[in-house]
């Protein structure tokens, strides 16, 4: 197991809808923990980076409504 650990920005504050759906990404195979950074405007993701590539973690993130900005 490769664990990798990314910092995203948020588009908002996360709501208790957000929370809910933070839940949810837990369910990916690969995804270990989902959290709000130490600042309140990220959140911070650890993966496993043999089972998923950055863009797949994005692809979660973004499925399940979590308002993170992507780089561009």
């Amino acid at each position: 197991m490769t664990k990798v650990t990314l910092r995203y920005d948020l588009a908002r504050s996360l709501g208790e809808e957000d929370l809910e759906n933070i839940a949810l990404v837990h369910r990916t195979y690969g995804m270990s923990r989902v959290q709000p950074g130490p600042r309140q405007n990220q959140i911070t993701v650890d993966y496993d980076a043999s089972r998923l590539m950055k863009k797949d973690v994005e692809a979660v993130l973004t499925r399940h409504a979590i308002p993170i900005h992507l780089g561009a």
